[in-house]
């Protein structure tokens, strides 16, 4: 579960952070300040806390979620607040003139966002949400509080049977490092294709 639950997790989050970061950097009073709000109740409270609200508490309330979803769900918001703060950081990076030439040349805001600053905007908040991602692989390890068998709960099932907690801790933490490592890589040969696709425009 740890890979799919990282893939579809870190996807729904994208698009999250990049609607929160648009609405901020919109500036559209209202749902900026419930943007703003999001952001410091995600970002103020632990992921574990989270997990556990969305999967022990809310059945208090009539709301039961299976594991999966309940873990998707958790990490999306979560990761999607941190990636709001980085998108609306990479926005406001872009040199207003920008926009004020798309304007000129007849474009709408959508327009502009979609097919100007965006695209700029991401090659320069690549590195951080790249980092956000392999730090989220991580991450789903706290799944397994909520009963999602994801490695590490397999993991404790297996050092239950064998009574080996030693060699299979490290074992899960290696299979962790070697996942870790490939997202590295993978992140460091697109950041020299985004900056040299860049330096050629």
């Amino acid at each position: 579960m740890t890979i799919p639950l990282t893939i579809i997790s870190f996807s729904i989050a994208m698009v999250i952070g990049t609607i929160t970061a648009l609405v901020q950097f919109a500036n559209v009073k209202v749902l900026k300040q419930i943007a703003r709000f999001y952001i410091w109740i995600v970002r103020g409270t632990p992921l574990l806390v989270q997990l556990l609200v969305v999967f022990y508490g809310l059945p208090n309330l009539g709301i039961v979620i299976e594991p999966f979803p309940a873990a998707i769900i958790v990490f999306s918001i979560n990761e999607g607040a941190y990636s709001a703060e980085t998108i609306r950081g990479a926005l406001e990076s872009i040199p207003k003139g920008q926009m004020e030439a798309g304007y000129c040349v007849g474009m709408n805001f959508f327009q502009i966002m979609t097919r100007i600053v965006l695209p700029q905007a991401f090659r320069t908040a690549f590195p951080s949400l790249s980092n956000s991602l392999i730090s989220m692989v991580k991450d789903t390890s706290l799944a397994a509080n909520i009963t999602v068998s994801e490695m590490l709960m397999v993991t404790q099932r297996i050092i239950a049977r064998t009574y080996q907690p030693l060699v299979l801790y490290i074992e899960v933490g290696l299979i962790y490092l070697i996942f870790s490592t490939v997202l590295t890589i993978i992140q460091r040969k697109t950041e020299a294709y985004l900056n040299k696709r860049g330096s050629q425009r």
